[in-house]
């Protein structure tokens, strides 16, 4: 069974999680501990479990899910895995959307990627395996990981409680947003349990009869 702990964190109330199963080993997903308080919330917790990170795995690399990445790999030893189609928006990008904040980004450790993930790729901890799931649109490079075993999905900001994510911003293509969500994520069982990069978690089966943004 999965222990699923979600720890908001930066200014924006980005859910980073730290997944384990009863190995104690964990991933950790889409770190962006800005603050040291973040960052202190996220070590206490795996201190305490005594777990050991596997894997700092990344939904897309808008900076908010990301800026926890060098803590991730001071701390930890474990570099982000993502999409190489996200690696531009990593490699600086974001200034477009985070402006001052960027810079906090650029003048850091930015570790080069640990893995670049695709469409069909395992990502292994413990007992469990997740699935990645090519879901571009709010990024080009935007991935889901899907645990079948368990009916979970984790994905970032490709799909909310009752909304999507934007497309406004670099990158963005509200098409391929829709169509990843109906075709990868809406096939998956309805009582699959969705854990957003913002906000509550919700349900496969509930998106599909009340979500507004998708047809």
């Amino acid at each position: 069974m999965l222990d699923i702990k979600k720890i908001p964190v930066n200014m924006l109330e980005e859910n980073c999680y730290v997944v384990s199963d009863d190995t104690r080993e964990a991933v950790v997903i889409d770190c962006g501990a800005l603050t040291d308080d973040d960052r202190r919330r996220i070590t206490d917790y795996i201190e305490d479990r005594r777990l050991q990170v596997r894997h700092h795995l990344c939904t897309h690399m808008h900076y908010d899910h990301c800026f926890g990445a060098a803590f991730m790999w001071e701390t930890f030893h474990v570099g982000p895995e993502f999409n190489r189609a996200d690696e531009p928006i990593y490699k600086g990008m974001g200034a477009e959307i985070f402006g001052p904040l960027a810079q906090v980004m650029k003048e850091g450790l930015t570790p080069a990627a640990a893995r670049y993930l695709t469409e069909g790729d395992d990502i292994l901890f413990g007992h469990h395996k997740l699935t990645v799931l090519s879901t571009p649109g709010h990024t080009p490079g935007g991935i889901c990981f899907y645990c079948a075993a368990e009916k979970a999905v984790f994905v970032g900001d490709t799909l909310f409680y009752c909304s999507v994510g934007r497309t406004d911003f670099p990158g963005g293509d509200s098409e391929a947003l829709c169509e990843s969500v109906r075709n990868k994520l809406f096939t998956l069982p309805e009582d699959t349990r969705v854990y957003p990069g913002h906000g509550p978690h919700t349900e496969i089966g509930f998106e599909k009869a009340h979500n507004p943004y998708i047809g």
